[in-house]
This record gives structure tokens, sequence and C-alpha cells, in this order.
């Protein structure tokens, strides 16, 4: 049972261009990610829990000059500024008191506003879901990690490319600096 007043659902990168069919990264099972993904915030909705989405967006200039770190190289242009591939998907319940971030790198802590949000907020229970599991979601767990935050993985509303890929990212997480659960696992101390 997580505290509803410490605990924030962290939905990682729950957007177009990897969860749509007509997305540059797009994956089936971060699609497929979506009904567990809003099930979970529904419930820390009723519960009165913080919940944080991320946005993976790229200005077009972004890697321009950069000496070896190029998302565009690697990936493929993908989640451009302004595109419609930015935004999320449109079966996520986002409430107007709920928090996005806007964040460049597979990080979400990384040159955000995000620890010091949740510091005021004081959060200090993560329960991470979304897409890639291997990726944006196990370096954003990882991330909070070292910052103090307890991160879990919420196992079945992850999204990934392959299955090993997932499988990869919750024994690491499990193993290395956080915990895992899965949704039936989770429930909240009180319901609004």
């Amino acid at each position: 049972m997580y505290d509803s007043d410490r605990t924030a659902v962290v939905v990682v990168d729950m957007q177009n261009g990897f969860c749509h069919p007509d997305g540059s990264l797009y994956a089936p099972a971060s699609e497929e990610a979506i009904g567990p993904v809003s099930t979970l915030v529904d419930r820390a909705h009723d519960a009165g829990a913080r919940v944080v989405y991320t946005r993976d967006v790229h200005p077009p200039e972004q890697f321009d000059g950069n000496h070896y770190y190029d998302e565009f190289d690697r990936w493929g242009e993908h989640v451009v500024e302004g595109t419609w591939e930015t935004e999320l998907v449109n079966e996520l319940d986002v409430r107007e008191d709920d928090h996005v971030v806007t964040k460049h790198t597979y990080d979400a802590f990384y040159r955000t506003e995000l620890e010091g949000w949740l510091n005021a907020h004081g959060v200090r229970d993560l329960l991470i879901c979304g897409t890639l599991a291997n990726v944006c979601v196990l370096h954003t767990a990882g991330s909070a990690g070292l910052r103090d935050f307890r991160p879990i993985l919420v196992t079945d509303a992850l999204g990934y490319i392959k299955e090993g890929h997932k499988e990869y990212a919750v024994d690491h997480a499990d193993w290395l600096f956080g915990e895992t659960t899965t949704l039936d696992d989770v429930t909240f101390d009180r319901v609004t």
C-alpha cells in the first residue's frame, strides 16, 4: 500500500511518437501499455496521489555540433519539438493539476524541474510506468534512486521494443536501485 501524500505515479513518454502506429518510433508493446498506464493513473487520481507525465521533446537543432550524444543519429528524427509526435496519447486522463515535465534526454531528471517539484510536494515514492522500459524508464528510475527517491517499476505497465529489453530493465532496476511491482499490487492508503 502506498501513501497518497508521499507517492507520485510517473508516466514516462506515453506519446504519439512511441505509442501510435503512425509514430516514428512506434512499438506495439508501447501501445499495449496505454490501458495499464491509464488504470494506474486513474487509481492515483482517485486516491489523491500526484501524477507526473514526462514528454520527450527534441528541438530540431538539439544535437547539432555535439561531440558524441546524438539521439537522431542513433534513432532517427523523433518527437521533434512542435510536432504531433510530442503530444501525450489521447487515451490518458491528463488533468490540470497533473505535472508535465518536458525532457530532452532519456533521464527525466536531467536539466528539468522534476526533482524540485517532487521535493516541493513532499513526494518520496515514485511508481514508474511508461515507455521504453530499458531506455527512458530505466534511466529515469535510476536517476530517481540516486536522488534518494524510492523508484518502483510497475512491470505490467511498461512499453518496450523486445520482451528481453523489458526483462532486462525490470531485473536491473530490482537488483541495483529500485523495486518492482505489478498493477494488481498497487493500492493507495485512501480514496478521495
